[in-house]
């Protein structure tokens, strides 16, 4: 389809209760500029039941206009509702670009859109510009994450990419001054193939908050197994932190998938962020690179993840992490 704008639009994703979640704000940030430098509005899509607090979000965070579909049947994501919508106001409105977050469900959204709308998708993207062209240029990992691949889609409108959680900060709040457009679309609801019957909550998922966490403290290959975790743990307890994982550690069934960091896990960005023997292959440093302060705990002083790191301490993590731990404890008293 032929744009019918130069706006650039961000689906902004809601939780249950209506609120947004991270990544539908955080792209309001790169939404920002890349509107500007198109000459169009950063248009926020808000879809789902109850959302006056996603789109008061949206419009605090930069949004010139927020467009919304507040019904029922949106209350629980189902693909076969949210295409219809999203399909419907981008055949409505036209924009020139559409940003989804990576999640799960955005994952399953995007290319179902991007099939109806006969455009092209970019998928799991960890960088973004507008060339001199007015095309997005949408970065990704690719073979295997051991290379950056740059994708445009210059024949075809809306450009649509999904962006991985994490990996923009969220702007600070500003003035509610967003235009507010309610658009009611009705589904039928021999149109939705599927529904919710029954949520059953990872209980662990639940309490592993990656990607809203100001600090982490990830062990990797290096902890040896399961019973290495405990000391990463403890200095985690003490400095209010949450536990991350690399793959390694992941696939070696020591923890949890839900506290993985990296390409195939969580894309975080906190404040500080603790690697203790994790070595920096470049699939896990796509993960956590953003972090305002890395610290690495590692024997081998060529490890790869020294090289992003701000600060490094080589030496046994069992012997480091207990001594540090011990000393926060006593700073804290």
């Amino acid at each position: 389809m032929e744009a019918k704008t130069k706006d650039l639009w961000v689906f902004v994703e809601t939780n249950e209760d209506g609120s947004p979640k991270n990544v539908g704000i955080e792209l309001l940030t790169p939404g920002r500029m890349m509107a500007d430098k198109q000459g169009g509005k950063l248009v926020a899509v808000v879809i789902g039941s109850g959302v006056d607090a996603a789109v008061r979000e949206a419009s605090t965070h930069g949004a010139d206009q927020v467009i919304v579909v507040d019904n029922e049947v949106f209350k629980h994501y189902t693909t076969d509702a949210y295409q219809i919508a999203l399909v419907t106001l981008v055949e409505k409105y036209g924009p020139t670009s559409m940003m989804i977050g990576a999640t799960n469900n955005g994952r399953d959204l995007g290319p179902r859109v991007s099939s109806r709308l006969q455009t092209g998708l970019t998928a799991d993207c960890t960088a973004l510009d507008i060339n001199d062209d007015g095309n997005v240029a949408w970065t990704r990992p690719a073979f295997g994450g051991n290379l950056m691949a740059t994708i445009l889609c210059p024949d075809h409108r809306p450009q649509i990419g999904t962006v991985r959680p994490g990996v923009f900060k969220k702007s600070e709040p500003g003035e509610d001054k967003a235009e507010i457009i309610r658009e009611d679309i009705q589904i039928d609801p021999s149109d939705i193939r599927t529904r919710v019957i029954e949520l059953i909550k990872d209980m662990d998922a639940e309490n592993v908050d990656l990607e809203g966490a100001e600090i982490i403290v990830s062990g990797g290959r290096g902890v040896g197994g399961p019973e290495g975790f405990a000391p990463v743990e403890a200095l985690a307890k003490v400095l209010g932190a949450t536990v991350g994982a690399s793959r390694a550690a992941v696939d070696s069934g020591w923890i949890s998938h839900s506290h993985q960091v990296g390409q195939t896990g969580k894309t975080v960005g906190p404040k500080l962020y603790i690697a203790c023997g994790i070595s920096g292959a470049i699939q896990h440093l796509a993960g956590m690179s953003s972090s305002d302060v890395i610290v690495a705990i590692n024997k081998d002083e060529d490890a790869p993840i020294f090289g992003v790191a701000d600060y490094g301490v080589v030496g046994d993590l069992f012997q480091v992490l207990p001594v540090l731990t011990e000393e926060i404890q006593k700073a804290r008293a």
